[in-house]
């Protein structure tokens, strides 16, 4: 594993933290006041993204995309992660899953994805179904040539800005060794298509301007069509393609702390008590000493889980380390850093704030520590029978 950057990585994040820093950190505040995002703002965003060449970087180049392997977009995200998320959505990184895209799919669903013609969101989470993916009520029973969609989902992110739902819903049981399990498959679901609303989700105090939204299917007809891949295989295609989202929380992670480490250490440096910088206390600078020991661990576990990706090599473990400690690190590292600048830390004039209570959805979305702790422990305990 080759540990540099080569220069056209070194180009991609000189050139993505200079957009977020000048696209992206003017308009922070009013969106953190008003939690929400204009139109044109983002509709800005998104064509000034198109322009600089990097929208969809994480597809192919067949399709249209950049065709950045895992390494380099992870690199992607990390600087994006510097930036507000309601903001930096619009930057655009469709879903990957899209890639299951087939025949006619391809023409109404990835490419206009790709191109920026068509945003999508992902809807998997339910009111009592969250990590327990098999769990899920929100159900298809076929009808001739259609499925009829039934049920609920929640915190279904950006929906409200959405082209069209990548649902997944049960449409049958099957018998495992472990008992009775449904079978899910995914759906193509247009915004507008009758019997589909989308609903105002719940205030957050987590990525104001990042929306979450409720999703209603009441007697939603959908074109068998519109299945994405194949009925009953959409745990499969879940499995295959969202991965990647859990490298995006480990990157984006690292990206925020090292924005509210680059706030602290001048700080520190600066800010005097007592005769002397602050950074010149024991109790200060040690804090330091463990703030970028824990990014710089959080960014090479991420990093290295992304190159097991593009070698081709299982990776399940090594992206659930990567997401289960650099969202944890954040939460340590916002707090030190607000423990630092004392009760300035709290105020509206800074961000750290803001970030500190971003932080706490990183454990819990796609995929809680938890989980990120049984993916890592069964592959360590799996191989001796246990």
């Amino acid at each position: 594993m080759n540990f540099g950057l080569s220069e056209e990585q070194e180009m991609i994040v000189e050139t993505v933290r200079a957009f977020v820093e000048t696209e992206i950190y003017p308009h922070e505040n009013e969106v953190e006041r008003s939690g929400i995002v204009p139109a044109e703002l983002g509709r800005e965003i998104q064509r000034k993204c198109i322009d600089l060449g990097f929208y969809a970087c994480n597809f192919p180049e067949e399709v249209g995309g950049a065709g950045l392997d895992h390494t380099t977009f992870t690199l992607v995200e990390r600087e994006l992660g510097r930036g507000s998320l309601g903001l930096t959505v619009f930057f655009g990184r469709p879903s990957g899953i899209l890639m299951a895209c087939e025949g006619e799919q391809r023409e109404r669903y990835l490419l206009p994805a790709v191109r920026g013609e068509k945003i999508d969101a992902l809807a998997i989470t339910e009111p009592d179904a969250g990590s327990d993916m098999r769990g899920m009520k929100c159900a298809a029973r076929r009808d001739g040539g259609d499925f009829v969609l039934n049920g609920t989902k929640h915190f279904i992110s950006h929906a409200d800005v959405a082209d069209f739902v990548i649902v997944f819903a049960a449409t049958g049981e099957e018998e495992t060794p472990k008992g009775i399990k449904k079978k899910i498959t995914a759906f193509l679901v247009d915004r507008g298509t009758p019997g589909f609303e989308i609903l105002k989700g719940y205030d957050s105090v987590s990525h104001r301007g990042y929306h979450n939204c409720t999703l209603s299917f009441t007697d939603c007809r959908i074109p068998e069509a519109q299945v994405l891949g194949e009925v009953h295989r959409g745990f499969d295609i879940a499995n295959q393609w969202l991965y990647g989202t859990r490298l995006t929380v480990a990157a984006t992670c690292v990206g925020r702390a090292r924005r509210v480490f680059d706030l602290a250490l001048p700080y520190a440096a600066e800010r005097k008590q007592f005769g002397k910088p602050i950074g010149a206390n024991q109790g200060v600078s040690f804090k330091l000493a463990d703030m970028i020991t824990e990014i710089d661990a959080a960014d090479w576990l991420t990093l290295a889980a992304a190159w097991q990706v593009d070698a081709g090599r299982p990776a399940d473990r090594q992206i659930a380390s990567a997401k289960l400690y650099a969202s944890e690190m954040l939460a340590r590292v916002t707090d030190e850093a607000i423990q630092i600048f004392g009760g300035m830390g709290l105020m509206d004039d800074l961000p750290l704030a803001r970030f500190w209570r971003d932080a706490r959805v990183e454990r819990i979305w796609d995929g809680t520590s938890e989980i990120q702790r049984h993916i890592i422990s069964r592959d360590l305990l799996r191989p001796l029978g246990a």
